[in-house]
């Protein structure tokens, strides 16, 4: 059974109704044994008096016959045979105190011996009983009420001690991405919830220095980068133009420049790991003419390897989305069946809420499936195209969207990704 997890607000309140039970309980109990103390001298003094009073009568009138009472009963015995008259219970007691029982009734007895007389002090204590045991209920009540109590009590007062913290929480849920203008900061907080406040707003304007720094220095290395892989493709077009160029060579151009281009996509996948940035805002998107974008970089690949492209989009539908964001996605998923099908066809359909690319390729191994969006993981993938980032672009995506991404696929039957949306 998993373990039971309480909210601060709950564990203020349940420590303190555990603190007020213990406290009230020792305290009863301490109660409840000085009680008991008392009812027991009570019950001696009682005794004691009633036997004095019984030898101070006897000592004036020897023929002195004390009353039995209903709780307290005196006897005295002259003779052997006056034995026999006592209650069977009080036969045969030696001189000292006794406590006997008479069924559920217990009965102090208190005995002294003067010569041959014998004299008795039977006081039966069940009206003693009786008042321990309401005391003892009245300690119960008592442990029972103020633990409620203290939860009641414990629960409001902690709330009052917990709100300016979940206060804060909420208004640190409301920040924008990169706010920094809005302090936590706040007059009239408490020192330790102010303490804490502070701390939350200089970790803040570290992260935002830390995020502007990673900024400019991604911005510089894709200018940098992007640079020679421009030059690169554009001396690729313009050796592929020369009719002087021979087969071998034009094909090695082409391997060139299908490396440039796969270098220029890996660079805006990095870029976008990096940022975890908006890629544009949210708009009215024809999906049928978004495939076909996103397929067409794949076009020549597809028409080398004589793949079927099938795209059972309508052209009527129309979503709001970003839709670059969904371009990037659609260009990862084609891109990575095209990539992985030597033979066959490439399916993108969509069918009410889900988004599909299918292909006819080799499959993927069931013990690989849980590690497919992890950052670099590539797998058995029988190629060398590509860095393992495709997928994970495509599941952080997802999740920043609330895009749903599920995966079918087994070896030898092909793969199917499915985008669901909300």
């Amino acid at each position: 059974m998993p373990a039971l997890k309480l909210n601060l607000r709950r564990r203020v309140a349940l420590t303190l109704a555990i603190f007020c039970m213990f406290a009230v309980g020792a305290l009863g109990i301490a109660l409840f044994m000085a009680s008991e103390e008392m009812e027991e001298a009570l019950i001696e003094q009682i005794i004691d008096e009633e036997m004095s009073y019984v030898l101070e009568r006897y000592a004036q009138h020897t023929d002195f016959n004390p009353q039995i009472g209903a709780n307290l009963a005196s006897y005295i015995v002259r003779t052997p045979a006056g034995e026999s008259k006592l209650p069977p219970h009080l036969r045969g007691l030696g001189a000292g105190r006794h406590e006997i029982f008479r069924g559920a009734e217990e009965v102090h007895v208190a005995v002294r011996h003067i010569g041959e007389t014998r004299f008795l002090v039977a006081y039966e204590v069940g009206l003693h009983e009786q008042r321990e045991q309401e005391f003892k209920l009245l300690i119960v009540l008592a442990l029972i009420s103020v633990t409620g109590v203290a939860l009641v009590l414990g629960y409001l007062l902690a709330g009052l001690l917990v709100k300016q913290i979940t206060d804060l929480a909420d208004r640190v849920n409301r920040l924008a991405p990169g706010a920094t203008q809005d302090a936590l900061t706040q007059p009239g907080q408490d020192e330790e919830v102010a303490r804490l406040a502070h701390a939350l707003d200089e970790y803040r304007a570290r992260i935002a220095k830390m995020l502007r720094r990673e900024q400019e220095f991604t911005a510089n290395a894709s200018h940098e980068l992007r640079t020679p892989l421009t030059a690169i493709s554009t001396s690729c077009e313009l050796l592929a133009a020369d009719p002087a160029l021979g087969d071998k060579s034009s094909k090695r151009v082409a391997l060139i420049a299908r490396a440039a281009e796969r270098m220029s996509k890996q660079i805006r996948m990095l870029l976008f790991l990096a940022r975890e940035q908006e890629t544009g805002a949210i708009e009215p998107v024809a999906l049928a003419e978004c495939v076909n974008d996103a397929a067409e970089t794949c076009r020549d690949e597809m028409t080398r390897k004589a793949l079927r492209l099938e795209i059972a989009v309508d052209k009527d539908v129309v979503l709001d989305f970003n839709r670059q964001a969904l371009y990037l996605v659609l260009v990862n998923l084609i891109g990575n069946a095209v990539r992985h099908t030597e033979q066959g066809y490439i399916r993108v359909a969509y069918d009410g809420r889900q988004l599909s690319v299918a292909d006819s390729g080799s499959g993927i191994a069931a013990e690989q499936l849980p590690h497919l969006f992890e950052r670099f993981y590539r797998g058995d993938i029988g190629t060398d195209d590509g860095f393992g980032l495709g997928l994970a672009i495509v599941k952080r995506i997802c999740d920043h969207y609330g895009w749903k991404i599920e995966v079918d696929s087994a070896p030898g039957r092909g793969s199917e990704f499915s985008i669901v949306f909300p």
